[in-house]
């Protein structure tokens, strides 16, 4: 059973205050926006791949329709197999950037490139998972807004999975894991490295 309400956490160097906001739950900083969703009604994902990524993008706009979820196809619309994912994946991590509370999956054959591409947006916090742990970890943990896959490294099946449950999976919201995404909301915005803990 989802909390009805959750805490205002406050630490020495972030104050985070989580409220109620439309279909799920926000986090609010001071100097950056986060946000975790109860994963609980029709999620608008953004989906982009290149041609080795193709048939399992197909498959997942497939299942993320007869779960209940909005999938966004960014491209490509047919196989070309001298397309270049930069040009589907950048659309879908802007499209996640433009749609609070939606996410995003990028698939090339082994999803290293469509992550690192993805994370180029600004806002962005692009996960590559091999596991279900790993799929749940990156939302729990690290709140991430976008799921990499690798097509050529496992089986449909086992995609699905991992979509199912990085779909299905909020943030924590813990003070430690805020902490530390504000940590990197702040270099991405200033350049300025975190301190050094004291010693």
């Amino acid at each position: 059973m989802r909390p009805s309400c959750l805490p205002v956490i406050i630490t020495r160097s972030v104050r985070i205050i989580i409220r109620r906001d439309g279909g799920g739950w926000s986090l609010q900083g001071s100097a950056h926006r986060l946000t975790a969703v109860w994963q609980t009604g029709s999620v608008r994902v953004y989906l982009g791949s290149d041609h080795a990524g193709l048939e399992l993008k197909t498959a997942l706009v497939a299942w993320l329709g007869e779960a209940g979820h909005e999938a966004v196809d960014c491209g490509p619309a047919s196989y070309d197999p001298d397309d270049d994912y930069p040009v589907y994946v950048l659309r879908a991590a802007e499209g996640v950037i433009g749609s609070p509370g939606s996410l995003g999956i990028v698939i090339g054959g082994s999803g290293n490139g469509e992550q690192i591409a993805a994370n180029k947006v600004p806002g962005i916090r692009a996960a590559l998972a091999w596991t279900t742990e790993t799929a749940r970890l990156a939302r729990q943990h690290n709140d991430a807004n976008v799921l990499s896959l690798g097509a050529r490294m496992y089986s449909t099946e086992d995609a699905v999975e991992f979509t199912r449950v990085f779909v299905g999976t909020s943030f924590s919201g813990e003070a430690r894991h805020a902490r530390r995404l504000a940590e990197i909301a702040d270099f991405e915005k200033t350049g300025d490295l975190p301190p050094l803990p004291r010693a």
